[in-house]
């Protein structure tokens, strides 16, 4: 799985690709397809078929001009990963041999055109499609019931109710997709407010030249249609982060292993905290519920949140870890990694570890300087202030401090 490169039309978008090796790898390259294609019918780059098909001088599927493009047994798949994402920029349109040095301006309104529908696609097909799939979230909105039974192994004498049931096979960048959803789903959003005005509703994409027979980027601009169903589908992520707590409920009460290992986690934090532990944190568990942890953040000592006060909750899955958790500030805050409905942008370095999540938590909180990372961007307009000029980062003070101030009287 590739994430769209930020800042270009591929922007955050969820792109597949298998990936086979023979057993001549690393003599020869692996075989690489796609399998973002709108079932084969979407070209989403010049170099990356609908079919499938990767063309690329390190894969052995384009003769490269230059020394040094051909594979060689030093390289590895970091390198066709590397090759594979540098190819969704700015200037798609200069990917097709032939095109890479024309600069009129006939050819800059081709690329921009170029960028115009694959911007759409993106957002249509390498989003909207993938999260409506794993939900079954039918053209009207409903949602087509899915039997899903433990299919991640649990034990079978914590789960007898579930015989019977259909088995889902586990999609292992299904929960990753998900989650990044709902931190850049401000970002898709702005793609269309930005992005709608310049298009009339039911226009045609342009055709490129290098387009042709099946292998095209064929369609319509439909951005309001997109927009109600990117909201509909995070209406069924938090409804299924509600789920999860109720999971969690019955595991408790059938005296799950899966529960027991979860309190069992907490106690081991909540433990700490009497000998140290992570700093500025208390925890609890809401309802009895070991799934489904309360945490108050004390504001950092002299930092900007010195003084505040924040309630994050945090629901993990009876899947954990293969699911991780779903972290939401509920007491409003201004931070750069943090979506204006509260979610929390972080990545944990242990997953399969609450206590680090819980420390990572933290460690978000409270940087002061970190490198810009475009992929943590999930509030645009925090970011913009906290990258920003030495008078946008003293607004973005401000603001934060007076988040700290107002959240003692919040809930009160």
């Amino acid at each position: 799985m590739i994430l769209g490169t930020p800042g270009s039309p591929y922007e955050y978008g969820f792109f597949e690709f298998s990936v086979k090796f023979s057993t001549e790898y690393p003599s020869k390259p692996p075989k690489v397809d796609a399998k973002t294609t709108n079932n084969g019918r979407t070209r989403f780059n010049p170099n990356i078929y609908a079919g499938g098909k990767v063309c690329l001088s390190i894969l052995g599927t384009w003769h490269g001009e230059l020394p040094g493009e051909e594979w060689s047994s030093a390289q590895g798949l970091e390198s066709v990963l590397w090759s594979i994402q540098s190819l969704m920029s700015n200037d798609p349109y200069a990917n097709e041999p032939g095109f890479e040095g024309r600069v009129t301006d006939e050819d800059k309104k081709k690329n921009d055109a170029y960028c115009a529908k694959i911007r759409h696609e993106t957002i249509r097909i390498a989003v909207i499609q993938k999260l409506e799939a794993m939900f079954n979230i039918q053209p009207d909105g409903s949602l087509q019931k899915i039997h899903n039974g433990d299919e991640w192994g649990s034990d079978s004498s914590d789960e007898e109710e579930d015989d019977g049931k259909d088995k889902l096979k586990w999609e292992p960048f299904n929960d990753w997709q998900k989650r990044r959803f709902l931190w850049y789903y401000e970002a898709y959003l702005t793609t269309i407010e930005t992005h709608a005005p310049k298009h009339k509703e039911g226009d045609k994409f342009e055709t490129m030249p290098f387009e042709g027979g099946s292998n095209t980027m064929d369609g319509t601009f439909q951005y309001g249609q997109l927009g109600r169903r990117l909201l509909r589908i995070k209406e069924v992520i938090n409804q299924e982060t509600e789920e999860w707590a109720k999971e969690g409920k019955l595991a408790k009460q059938r005296d799950s292993s899966k529960a027991y290992g979860m309190q069992s986690q907490f106690n081991v934090v909540k433990h700490g905290q009497k000998t140290g532990g992570i700093p500025n944190i208390d925890l609890e568990i809401e309802d009895d519920n070991p799934f489904v942890w309360i945490m108050t953040y004390f504001g950092k000592p002299e930092s900007n949140l010195d003084g505040g006060i924040f309630k994050i909750r945090i629901s993990t899955s009876v899947r954990f870890p293969e699911e991780q958790p779903r972290v939401k500030i509920t007491t409003p805050i201004y931070h750069h990694r943090v979506s204006k409905d509260g979610v929390l942008c972080y990545t944990p370095n242990k997953p399969e570890e609450m206590k680090n999540h819980i420390q990572m938590i933290v460690n978000t909180l409270e940087e002061e300087c970190p490198p810009y990372d475009p992929r943590t961007i999930v509030n645009p307009e925090t970011a913009k202030l906290f990258f920003g000029s030495a008078d946008d980062k003293k607004k973005y003070n401000r603001s934060q401090r007076r988040s700290a101030q107002d959240s003692l009287d919040f809930g009160m």
